[in-house]
């Protein structure tokens, strides 16, 4: 075996989004797009003799080869050992995990997140650092700096790696392990939780429904909620993770969970349903015909934390997205807490949760976590759930009933309208920059325009600055409505408005969002010019 130096040329669309880079599996298959990405990686790290690397992916379509690509460009930069998921699978919380608690110099996770799986479908690659975290975004430009002027690559000449077998092989001077990543990630969730009082909820019982979506938390929810909780098995659904997902969209939301969303609003519903995503760190949760949104999920474990053996003592903090309602800063005010609002993206949590200033974390998008690791945890979230209902006793919808009527309740709705011509997307945006100057003490319907702006962010602890994060238009009762560009998709651009009122009013509580958010619903698209722009009348997404 020997390393080989692969003359190349850079590629000019290698800047990482929001969640590392992501394209078509076609355009990853071209000639050394892959091997130059992982090349600039290396370069940009700067790899200590001695270094271990963990790798693994959500087990689409592309995983394995990558796998091997990876591996052998590895062993050509001096790593010493690579940590990989038995399989090639490994879920984005369980990589954090493995990282963390192998002490590894970062990992390499292969997953396009909640986007569909297949020949021409998503891919996606991102570089995680020795905190278990996203990379900042002085790592990921260093990378797309490097990948600009890369002309060569390094990677050993061998054979592929076994990877569906627990345990060690060599790769040159470089020691491969297969390691057991469900059992290392069961380990940690059941330090965390009371799974005594979660066997008990469900032995007496209480009916659970989980939908892997045919991606990599099945064996991990399968381990945890049948093996280790005593659940039924048939309490998880599409189960064994598919390269193409099953043909589905691994998005947990009310549109691409239909499957599950059919079950828990239909008859002889279980008492709590539950989904995840491609990569494992989204979750949805529902009570029995009951949805909970992602921002009030978070305001709820924030606010019944104390009932969780790992966060006893209580929590530091909180922070959120900024797209993300203002349910949770309600939480911290009262248990007299800070709350950060960050930009979108996971990274921006990790220097938080590393100088020790927040516990909890959530994103509207269907991401919540904490401390334990360094990404959003769609299994955690859902454990945090059934160790809150197991200790209070209530279902679902009467915690967040009486949650909502002590802290009144965020009206809270996200509008995708996805894979729209990118020209046509930043047209929306430009348009609503364009009235700053007239928006501010302007009356829209009821409401009346307190401010508007791109929102910016100051990193408190390393002081960075990141601009150009969302457009926000804030109104004097608090409600407020923002317009983004996704950065997570791979197929045009992606546009989501969210919006956001605030009800203290208990009898207008049960109200539907939508009904409750139809005026700002219809604000949003004057002021956008949503509709004409896009050439859309409805959103792909409603959640």
């Amino acid at each position: 075996m020997s390393i080989l130096t692969i003359p190349t040329q850079p590629f000019s669309d290698q800047k990482p989004g929001t969640s590392g880079l992501r394209k078509k599996v076609p355009h990853f298959q071209q000639p050394h797009y892959l091997q130059n990405f992982v090349q600039s990686i290396f370069d940009s790290i700067d790899v200590p003799a001695g270094a271990t690397l963990a790798l693994g992916g959500d087990g689409r379509y592309y995983n394995r080869e990558a796998i091997q690509i990876i591996l052998k460009m590895a062993a050509a930069h001096g790593f010493a050992k690579v940590l990989v998921g038995q399989g090639g699978i490994l879920s984005t919380p369980a990589a954090s995990c493995v990282i963390r608690k192998f002490n590894t110099y970062g990992g390499i996770i292969l997953s396009a997140s909640h986007n569909p799986g297949g020949p021409s479908e998503d891919f996606g690659i991102k570089y995680n650092t020795a905190n278990g975290g996203p990379a900042p975004e002085k790592v990921t430009e260093a990378i797309y700096a490097r990948s600009r002027e890369i002309s060569q690559y390094r990677i050993l000449d061998a054979p592929d790696v076994a990877l569906d077998v627990v345990g060690m092989s060599q790769l040159g001077d470089m020691q491969v392990e297969v390691i057991d990543a469900v059992a290392d990630y069961a380990d940690l969730m059941a330090d965390l939780f009371d799974f005594a009082a979660i066997r008990a909820l469900l032995a007496s019982g209480f009916r659970i429904k989980f939908d892997a979506m045919h991606a990599v938390n099945g064996p991990y929810a399968r381990e945890i909620l049948v093996n280790r909780l005593g659940a039924p098995a048939d309490s998880v659904m599409n189960a064994v993770p598919l390269e193409d997902f099953g043909g589905g969209h691994p998005d947990p939301n009310l549109t691409y969970a239909h499957e599950l969303v059919d079950i828990v609003y239909g008859e002889d519903a279980p008492d709590f349903g539950a989904a995840s995503d491609g990569d494992g760190d989204r979750n949805m949760i529902l009570g029995q015909r009951f949805f909970v949104t992602p921002s009030d999920s978070l305001a709820i474990i924030a606010a019944n934390a104390t009932l969780i053996p790992a966060y006893r003592n209580g929590i530091a903090g909180v922070a959120r997205s900024m797209p993300t309602s203002a349910a949770v800063d309600r939480v911290a005010a009262a248990l007299n807490i800070p709350c950060y609002e960050t930009p979108t993206g996971w990274k921006f949590f990790g220097n938080l949760m590393d100088a020790g200033k927040v516990t909890l974390c959530g994103e509207e998008s269907f991401g919540t976590g904490s401390s334990h690791v360094r990404e959003k945890d769609g299994l955690w979230a859902v454990l945090c759930w059934l160790n809150i209902v197991a200790v209070r006793q209530q279902s679902v919808e009467a915690i967040v009933r009486a949650h909502w009527a002590e802290y009144g309740r965020n009206v809270y709705s996200r509008h995708d309208y996805e894979a729209l011509p990118t020209e046509a997307a930043n047209g929306i945006m430009q348009h609503l920059r364009a009235q700053f100057g007239t928006l501010p003490g302007s009356t829209l319907g009821s409401y009346q325009v307190a401010t508007c702006d791109d929102f910016s962010y100051t990193d408190p602890i390393d002081g960075s600055i990141s601009k150009a994060q969302g457009i926000r238009i804030l109104f004097t009762d608090g409600s407020r409505i923002v317009f983004r560009l996704s950065g997570t998709g791979t197929d045009g651009a992606t546009v989501r408005l969210y919006l956001e009122a605030y009800e203290p009013d208990a009898a207008r509580h049960c109200l539907d969002a939508q009904d409750a958010l139809s005026e700002m619903i219809l604000i949003a698209g004057q002021v956008s010019e949503l509709h004409a722009r896009s050439g859309r009348e409805q959103p792909t997404v409603i959640t």
